[in-house]
């Protein structure tokens, strides 16, 4: 009954990001102009490339973003984002100019930050579109990372043509998924169109959680030109622990507490071992295979205690493992490749597994002697053809 509670529970208390949380998700809007074309580009890191993320930006390492290591980073994480994006009109390359930038670190569901990095860039058109003229954006970056990717484009005294082209943010700038999309995120790293001179304007836009290059930093805030009451993205520094990564104040003050009772341990520990019954109901653990190979065995309840038992540590220790595998291979190869692949991995494991296992089976009864016989010609019972006091002589 308490593991069923626990599924119930569960997922409403660990889910932090909604897209997971080794994504790194891109949003720009491009807004064309006869003269120029504005893009807003944005990046919404989940809670480990965060981390990662933190470590470089926390340069005097005590584990805590002040507001003067975030102003510091926005520049050069956007300088850094932005070299990935292309931008080309009429064939031609052009460069775009960072000219506002934003840095938050809001706080998921699950006490854990995640990254917000907004980048307003203006690219200056050497020449005014006129007639229909070609114009293609890219985005190259974090390009081995899974995650929602989205763009958008507006035409401002302009009308911009081509196939599947989005006027308005589904996710509303990254900041609210849609749930029906979750499953298939989108996925647009490049858009074509072309832009002809003449359409309506476009209304005035300016990034709400993006500041010019040369304003002055907020105190105590990741934005001075959020809109009336929008604060919900913005992370208050004090809230993130002095652990890297910014782990909840309450997992760090348990850490590193020292007056535990041997109570407040036995609770611990039963606690501990329900949550594991629970996570164990929960499909993806091969307890059906299990069952049935314990069942057409003909176990005993022994048998089912020792079976338990090696689940329970490979289990361990397989996730122990594989978050050194993860650790080990640094940048080389990012965590979300790992759980892309680990499923099928588990799979042919698995399949291969099973395949072994029913071979064997067939071998064995393929092979087995029949019944009353010991694999021998002559048969042994009660109608065996001599008896012992004959091969004596008697």
């Amino acid at each position: 009954m308490l593991g069923l509670l626990l599924l119930a529970v569960a997922p409403s208390v660990a889910l932090a990001h909604p897209l997971g949380n080794f994504t790194i998700n891109h949003y720009a809007g491009l807004r064309v102009a006869p003269d120029a074309i504005d893009v807003d580009a944005v990046l919404d890191e989940a809670e480990i490339p965060t981390f990662d993320a933190r470590r470089d930006i926390d340069t005097d390492g005590d584990g805590e973003i002040s507001d003067a290591e975030s102003e510091l980073a926005r520049v050069p994480q956007c300088r850094s984002f932005t070299a990935s994006l292309v931008l080309s009109v009429g064939g031609s390359r052009v460069p775009l100019e960072l000219v506002a930038a934003g840095l938050e670190f809001p706080i998921a569901a699950a006490g854990l930050p995640t990254m917000r990095l907004v980048c307003e860039l203006h690219a200056a058109l050497p020449a005014r579109i006129g007639s229909a003229t070609a114009v293609s954006f890219s985005d190259g970056s974090f390009s081995e990372r899974i995650g929602w990717r989205e763009m958008t484009v507006v035409g401002d005294g302009v009308t911009v043509e081509g196939t599947n082209l989005r006027s308005a943010s589904n996710s509303n700038r990254l900041t609210a998924y849609p749930t029906d999309l979750l499953q298939q995120p989108l996925a647009d790293r490049a858009v074509w169109f072309t832009a002809t001179r003449g359409g309506p304007a476009a209304a005035a836009f300016a990034a709400p959680d993006a500041r010019s290059l040369d304003a002055e930093a907020p105190v105590g805030r990741g934005s001075d030109a959020l809109a009336d009451g929008d604060t919900a993205r913005v992370a208050d520094p004090a809230t993130l622990s002095a652990v890297p990564g910014g782990i909840g104040d309450e997992i760090d003050g348990l850490l590193r507490t020292r007056d535990l009772t041997p109570i407040v341990l036995i609770a611990s520990m039963l606690a501990a071992a329900a949550l594991g019954a629970g996570h164990a109901l929960t499909p993806g653990h091969g307890k059906t295979l299990m069952g049935a190979y314990l069942v057409g065995a003909r176990g005993t309840p022994i048998h089912a205690l020792g079976l338990g038992l090696s689940v329970a540590v490979s289990h361990t220790l397989g996730i122990l493992v594989l978050a050194l595998v993860v650790l080990a291979a640094g940048t080389a190869l990012p965590p979300d490749q790992f759980q892309r692949f680990a499923p099928i991995v588990s799979a042919v494991t698995l399949t291969a597994v099973g395949a072994l296992l029913l071979i064997g089976q067939v071998r064995r009864r393929r092979f087995a002697p029949a019944a009353g016989t010991d694999g021998h010609d002559h048969p042994h019972g009660p109608d065996h053809p001599h008896g012992h006091d004959d091969a004596h002589g008697h």
